[in-house]
C-alpha cells in the first residue's frame, strides 16, 4: 500500500512554513520554516517523501501567484492550490499564526475538506494579467476625473451642454483660466492626468485586441461577444477569469462561482433566502451585472451585434438570441412587479451566466 505524507505550505515573500501530516490519526505537526525559495522547497520535500510513497502538497491562493505550483508539478509532486476562504476554521478561534496555518492546511488536506481553485496556465494568465491592468487603468482614469470634475464644481464652472468627457467638454476645460496661477496650475495638473489615463486605457485596450487573436482562447472570446452587452473587453474578462468553463457541469454551479446565487438561512419548514452571496471572482460578476443592464432595451440587432455574430457558429447565434428575447421579458416582468431595478438587474445578471455556459458547452463555436 502506497505511503501517503500530506504537507501544508502557508507560503509568504519571504518565508515558507511547512507543516506535515501522516496518513491516519496523528495530528498534525509544524516541521519547519525555510526561505521563500522553490529550490530549497523542492531539496527539503525531498526529504520528505516516504520510502515507497508520495508526497500530496498544498499552499493557500495569494499574491505570490502559482510560480510555485507550476514548479512543483514539474519536479513531479502533486500540489494543490486552495481557496483561502473555503480553509475550514474553528468558531471563536482568535489565534492566527502561520505555524497554524500550515498546520490547519496539513490537516484539512489529509481530510479532504480544501477547494481547489482553477489553475490557468501561463499563456492564459498572461492574457488574464493585461485585462486586469487595463481594469486598473480604468479605475484611475474613472478617480482622475472624478477629481477633476469636483474641482471645477467647487469653483462653480458648470458645463451645460450634454455629454461628459466628449471631445468638446474636454476643450471647453481646457479653455478655462482661474485669477490665481495656483488654481490654474491644479486645472493644468488635474487635466494632465486626465489624459494620460485616458491614453493608458486606450493603449492597454489596443493591445488586447491585438494578443487576443494568438490566444487559444480567441474562439470563446469571439463566441462572447454574440451576445448583447458583451464586446471585447467584456468577453476577455470573462473568458481570461473563468479560463475553462467546460469544468463546471451545470450552469448553477457557474452561477454560484460567480456569486450571483441568493445566500440561504433555511431550517425545519422555515426557507428564508437573502442578497447574493457575492462569493468567487468580483471581476466577472461586475462584468456580467454591467452587460444585464443592455437587456432593459427591446431585443434587437444593431449592426454592430451582426457583425459581432458574423463569425459564430449557428447554435452560439441562436443561444445570444434567445438571451436578448429571455433576459429582455425577465427584466421588464420583475421591475413591472415592483422589484428594485437593481436587484432585478442581478437576477438577469444570474440568468446571463446561465447562458455564458451553455455557449461554451457548444461543440462548435466558430462558423465554418
Amino acid at each position: 500500500m502506497t505511503k501517503v505524507r500530506y504537507i501544508g505550505l502557508d507560503v509568504h515573500k519571504e518565508t515558507i512554513v511547512i507543516a506535515t501530516a501522516d496518513a491516519g490519526r496523528e495530528p498534525a505537526m509544524k516541521l519547519a520554516t525555510i526561505p521563500s525559495d522553490a529550490r530549497r522547497l523542492l531539496v527539503r520535500l525531498r526529504t520528505l517523501t516516504p520510502k515507497d510513497g508520495r508526497l500530496v502538497v498544498c499552499y493557500e491562493a495569494g499574491p505570490t501567484g502559482y510560480g510555485l505550483y507550476r514548479r512543483l508539478c514539474e519536479a513531479g509532486i502533486e500540489c494543490h492550490v486552495v481557496a483561502p476562504s473555503l480553509v475550514p476554521t474553528k468558531a471563536g478561534d482568535r489565534v492566527k499564526t502561520d505555524r497554524r496555518d500550515a498546520v490547519r492546511l496539513a490537516h484539512f488536506l489529509r481530510s479532504g475538506d480544501l477547494t481547489d481553485v482553477y489553475v490557468p496556465d501561463e499563456a492564459d494568465e498572461a492574457l488574464r494579467d493585461l485585462e486586469r491592468a487595463r481594469d486598473a487603468a480604468k479605475r484611475a482614469e474613472r478617480t482622475a476625473r472624478h477629481q477633476l470634475s469636483k474641482f471645477l464644481l467647487r469653483h462653480d464652472r458648470r458645463y451645460n451642454k450634454s455629454g461628459n468627457w466628449t471631445l468638446g467638454h474636454l476643450e471647453w476645460i481646457r479653455r478655462l483660466k482661474f485669477e490665481h496661477a495656483a488654481q490654474q496650475r491644479v486645472l493644468n495638473d488635474y487635466l494632465k492626468t486626465v489624459e494620460d489615463a485616458t491614453e493608458r486605457v486606450a493603449r492597454l485596450t489596443s493591445d488586447i485586441e491585438e494578443l487576443v487573436e494568438s490566444s487559444a482562447l480567441a474562439p470563446l472570446i469571439t463566441a462572447l461577444q454574440a451576445f448583447r452587452g458583451i464586446a471585447l473587453v467584456s468577453a476577455v474578462t470573462i473568458a481570461c477569469e473563468v479560463g475553462d468553463l467546460r469544468r463546471f457541469s451545470t450552469a448553477g454551479q457557474f452561477m454560484s462561482y460567480v456569486g450571483l446565487v441568493p445566500s440561504e438561512d433555511s431550517s425545519g419548514q422555515r426557507r428564508r433566502q437573502g442578497s447574493i452571496t457575492r462569493a468567487g471572482n468580483s471581476h466577472l460578476r461586475r462584468i456580467l451585472v454591467e452587460a444585464a443592464w443592455h437587456y432593459r432595451y427591446l431585443p434587437t440587432m444593431s449592426r454592430e451585434l451582426r457583425r459581432r455574430n458574423r463569425p459564430v457558429a449557428e447554435g452560439v447565434r441562436r443561444i445570444a438570441w434567445e438571451a436578448q428575447k429571455r433576459l429582455h421579458r425577465r427584466l421588464f416582468h420583475l421591475i413591472h412587479k415592483g422589484k428594485n431595478s437593481k436587484a432585478a438587474v442581478i437576477a438577469v445578471a444570474r440568468e446571463l451566466a446561465g447562458f455564458v455556459w451553455s455557449v461554451a458547452q457548444e461543440p462548435e463555436l466558430l462558423a465554418t
